[in-house]
C-alpha cells in the first residue's frame, strides 16, 4: 500500500475577497511540482464565493469537470444552452471535451455559496460537449456509501468520460465501513474528510485533509467524530 497525505493547512490558499479557495493541488497562483495532481485528479478546489459574485463566462476544454455544493446555491450558465441552479445535495459534471463556455455565479443575494470544483482528465478527447446534473437523496449515505458518479450511463449518479467512481458517506461517531475499489489493479483512491475526523487504513485525518491511497484493495474507515467523506476512485497513470 502505498499514500499520501494532504494536512487542511498546508493546501494552496487563494483569497480575492469575493472568492476564498483552498487548492489541493497545483492551481492558477499556486504551483507546487510535488502537489500537481493524485492519478488523473488533476484539481481540487474549496471554494467559498461572496453573496451574488463569480466566475464570468470562460472556457474549458477535454476535462471532467464536477461541481458539488456544500452551502447555498450556484447559478451555471453555459454556451450549450443550460441555465441550472445546483443546491448541496446535488452533483454536477460538465465534459469540456471540443471547448465550451459557462460561468458559476452564487445564486444568494444573503449568503455566501461553498463548493467543491474538481476536475477530472479524460480518458476520451475531443468528445462532444455535455452537461449532466441530479439530485441525490442525502439520506442515503447515512453510515453507508452513496455512489454519486461513476464510468457507467446507467450506474447510480452521474457519469463522466474516465474510469472513476466517486462516492460519499456521513458517518456517526464510532461506525465503520470498509471501500473496496472497482479498479484495485489501476485505481487509487483520494478521501477528503468534509467534515469531522476519522482514521483511514491507519491515518489520522481531521476537517478538509486529503488522503491518498493506492496499491490496495480496500479502504478501511471509522469515524473519530460524526464525519461526512468523499471518496474518489480515479486511474493512477494518465
Amino acid at each position: 500500500m502505498k499514500t499520501v497525505l494532504h494536512k487542511s493547512d498546508t493546501r494552496g490558499n487563494a483569497d480575492h475577497g469575493w472568492l476564498k479557495s483552498r487548492h489541493t493541488f497545483s492551481f492558477a497562483n499556486y504551483q507546487d511540482p510535488e502537489r500537481m495532481n493524485f492519478g488523473v485528479l488533476r484539481v481540487l478546489n474549496d471554494d467559498t464565493v461572496s453573496e451574488s459574485r463569480g466566475f464570468g463566462t470562460h472556457p474549458h476544454r477535454d476535462m471532467e469537470i464536477v461541481s458539488i455544493p456544500l452551502e447555498g446555491d450556484l447559478k451555471h450558465q453555459d454556451n450549450m444552452g443550460n441555465e441550472t441552479i445546483i443546491r448541496s445535495g446535488d452533483i454536477q459534471v460538465m465534459s469540456a471535451g471540443t471547448g465550451v463556455m459557462h460561468s458559476e455565479y452564487n445564486n444568494n443575494p444573503d449568503k455566501p455559496v461553498k463548493f467543491l470544483q474538481i476536475w477530472v482528465i479524460p480518458n476520451k478527447q475531443n468528445v462532444e460537449p455535455r452537461y449532466d446534473q441530479i439530485t441525490l437523496n442525502t439520506a442515503d449515505r447515512k453510515n453507508k456509501l452513496q455512489q454519486v458518479l461513476s464510468p457507467n450511463t446507467d450506474d447510480a449518479g452521474i457519469w463522466a468520460h474516465q474510469n472513476a467512481w466517486f462516492n460519499m458517506t456521513n458517518l456517526d461517531k464510532g461506525k465503520e465501513l470498509q471501500y473496496r475499489l472497482n479498479d484495485a489493479d489501476n485505481n487509487g483512491v483520494y478521501a477528503f474528510i468534509l467534515k469531522g475526523d476519522a482514521t483511514i487504513n491507519g491515518q489520522d485525518l481531521n476537517e478538509r485533509d486529503g488522503f491518498g491511497v493506492w496499491d490496495t484493495e480496500t479502504l478501511d474507515i471509522k469515524a473519530d467524530s460524526d464525519t461526512e467523506i468523499l471518496l474518489m476512485e480515479v486511474p493512477m497513470n494518465m
